[in-house]
């Protein structure tokens, strides 16, 4: 499946959208900026895995791509814990607002999904 931008982008409309709503609320910018950076951190992570092609012919490739998918969540979930531990409100702030943008994404990519003609 060809990687697509618009997940991403309603991903990154998420994070965008959050900061209004942090501002109006008075819920402080830093766990808005720690969601925002993790966000944008993975996705740029993301692009440098999309390099990497799964195929049958290429085992190191496919290993490359799995580990490195898996390596990006774990990094978001040490530092979402990290912050967490040191500041329960901001931590919680980070991590739903991440959670939403992630859950847009996915939600984005499986309706491209499957929405596209079966090619076989």
């Amino acid at each position: 499946m060809p990687r697509s931008w618009i997940p991403a982008l309603g991903g990154g409309l998420v994070i965008a959208l959050a900061l209004p709503v942090f501002l109006v609320a008075g819920w402080r910018l830093s766990g808005w900026a720690i969601a925002a950076v993790l966000w944008a951190g993975g996705q740029a992570f993301g692009l440098l895995l999309s390099r990497f092609r799964p195929s049958p012919d290429n085992l190191a490739g496919s290993g490359i791509l799995a580990f490195g998918m898996m390596i990006r969540m774990l990094a978001v979930l040490v530092v979402l814990l990290v912050v967490a531990s040191n500041d329960g409100d901001v931590g919680l702030a980070a991590a739903l607002t991440y959670g939403l943008a992630y859950t847009a994404e996915l939600g984005l990519s499986l309706a491209g999904y499957f929405s596209q003609e079966p090619t076989a």
